[in-house]
């Protein structure tokens, strides 16, 4: 299957952010380094250790998944994930549904408390994400959520995160329905144009506080 390329957005679709500023950017990227630092010394370097161990158990592969995404101004980055499936030929171009018999026991465990996510501190480390921004989808589904919602291109002018202001309310996954694309790009213009280290603290509270409810 072809994979469509998301169309840069012209210049009349850029928008206003405080994001474009430099000392903005620095801002965000020290809250980053800072918090992905501590969770990577202090959690991920045992977590992801024991996490390994019940993914080889369960079943036969890698422990992590690592998979080309699109990152600030439409450049691929490869986005790590733990392995939350069995290994197979459609992994990067078939989209997960919730009753998929490729997720394993463990890695159902694994998406639904979202520690699937967590390496992705490293590619927070490294500037590829951010902790808080749009979600980098897998590029078939980025190509079509480019495909039937407009604008949707304009999420690229910031870094991708492990979460975002959709998840923070709860639209964590794919549904396929475009209702739903358009209300994820609606919030991710929105965070796009309002972002300040106050929001980016209140949506990592908020999507904790999500997933302990859920």
């Amino acid at each position: 299957m072809i994979i469509t390329p998301v169309r840069k957005p012209t210049k009349t679709y850029h928008p206003r952010s405080p994001l474009l500023g430099k000392r903005h950017r620095i801002y965000k990227r020290a809250l980053d380094l800072i918090v992905s630092t501590f969770l990577i010394i202090f959690f991920l370097s045992w977590l992801l250790p024991l996490l390994g161990i019940l993914i080889v158990l369960d079943s036969p592969g890698p422990v992590l998944f690592i998979q080309q995404r699109r990152k600030r101004n439409f450049a691929r980055f490869p986005c790590i994930k733990l392995r939350s499936m069995v290994v197979n030929e459609e992994a990067d171009t078939k989209m997960a549904a919730e009753d998929d018999p490729r997720i394993t026991r463990v890695g159902r465990w694994l998406r639904r408390t979202h520690l699937d996510e967590m390496p992705q501190l490293i590619n927070v480390w490294w500037g590829d994400m951010s902790l808080v921004g749009p979600r980098p989808y897998m590029l078939m589904e980025d190509a079509l959520y480019a495909h039937h919602v407009d604008g949707y291109a304009r999420r690229g002018y910031v870094k991708p995160g492990i979460t975002g202001l959709a998840q923070s309310q709860g639209y964590f996954g794919f549904s396929g329905d475009k209702g739903d694309m358009e209300k994820k790009l609606m919030l991710d213009i929105t965070y796009v144009q309002n972002w300040s280290l106050r929001l980016d603290i209140r949506i990592l509270l908020n999507t904790l506080r999500f997933i302990w409810t859920r």
